[in-house]
């Protein structure tokens, strides 16, 4: 509120590690682009011990001010996860988006193995291959593939 960002229609919803603070991603965009959408979500997904989370336990949604909400959704280990039905559920709760308006973003790493990290060379390898070889989070979650960025930031292991 201090820094009168600008702020642009839509709805951005920034996928989160942990449901704590601000993603890397949200503040990658907000670094190079300099503005905001209209509401911004920071959103984690957690998967329960139980194989099936009921629906008054599946969704919290907590609303920061400044048109600001921190979403979270928990699925059960046994549940596919799908996001935009989230989001749609998270009107009962007063965040109310329109999935032609709503960009998600995600962070992808790069990452090279000839950082300081006390690891041996070779698991530096396999830890890069691996990560480069998973599955894409946008399938994973369900998110709809023309509603999707991705930033990169490159790190060193």
């Amino acid at each position: 509120a201090r820094r009168n960002i600008h702020r642009v229609p839509g709805t951005a919803v920034f996928m989160a590690y942990s449901s704590d603070g601000a993603p890397p991603v949200l503040l990658h965009h907000l670094k190079h682009n300099q503005v905001l959408h209209e509401t911004v979500v920071l959103l984690s997904v957690r998967t329960s011990d139980s194989a099936k989370v009921s629906g008054a336990n599946r969704l919290r949604v907590e609303s920061l001010g400044q048109n600001f909400y921190r979403v979270q959704v928990t699925y059960g280990y046994m549940e596919e996860a799908n996001v935009p039905e989230a989001l749609r559920q998270a009107h009962t709760f007063g965040l109310v988006t329109d999935p032609a308006t709503t960009t998600f973003y995600l962070g992808r790493e790069s990452l090279g193995i000839g950082g300081a990290a006390k690891m041996a060379h070779w698991r530096k390898r396999l830890f890069a291959f691996m990560s480069k070889n998973a599955q894409d989070v946008s399938w994973y979650f369900n998110l709809p593939p023309r509603r999707v960025v991705e930033l990169g930031m490159q790190l060193e292991l």
